[in-house]
């Protein structure tokens, strides 16, 4: 897969090959080194050439693509959309309708996930007023252990994915 590196870009002005170690390139980014490698496992950073001492050189074209990269992670984007983003050009105007297209698919999935957070809300919410402390027990532990009864991956009759290994 080929990797459209900010440097391939005019406008980027990102300075010339540096050859900063793993660390200097998670400093100077704000990726850790674990995320950094699993970045290039991932094929979302080219895999880097290597030191006489075998240590991971990183230009600052790989850094500005790491803070690409920890951006669009941070707005919740898969893998698959930074991928996707990644390889897209600046100046091609029907990279510009993909990048668009990427961009509406992925709110599509924000208001998905927004919604099933509001309905989260709502259930937890009355959870909440099934116990008010006075009772001879806790209606909300009972209310929990009835659920933990109903099987896997359900909280009020609806399956949740917001916590790993619970769906």
């Amino acid at each position: 897969m080929s990797h459209a590196s900010p440097s391939e870009h005019p406008g980027y002005a990102v300075p010339g090959p540096a050859a900063l170690r793993i660390g200097e390139a998670a400093a100077q980014s704000g990726v850790s080194a674990a995320n950094i490698r699993f970045y290039e496992k991932e094929g979302l950073l080219a895999p880097q050439t290597r030191g006489e001492n075998s240590y991971r050189l990183y230009s600052e074209a790989d850094v500005h693509q790491l803070r690409f990269i920890r951006m669009c992670r941070a707005m919740d984007m898969s893998l698959g959309e930074v991928r996707a983003l990644l390889v897209l050009d600046l100046h091609d105007r029907d990279h510009c309708a993909a990048a668009r297209q990427a961009l509406d698919d992925h709110l599509c999935h924000v208001r998905e996930r927004l919604a099933e957070l509001k309905a989260l809300e709502r259930d937890l919410k009355a959870l909440r007023e099934r116990c008010d402390g006075s009772g001879p027990h806790c209606q909300i532990i009972e209310a929990l252990h009835e659920r933990a009864e109903q099987g896997p991956g359900t909280v009020a009759g609806h399956a949740h994915s917001h916590v790993k290994g619970a769906a």
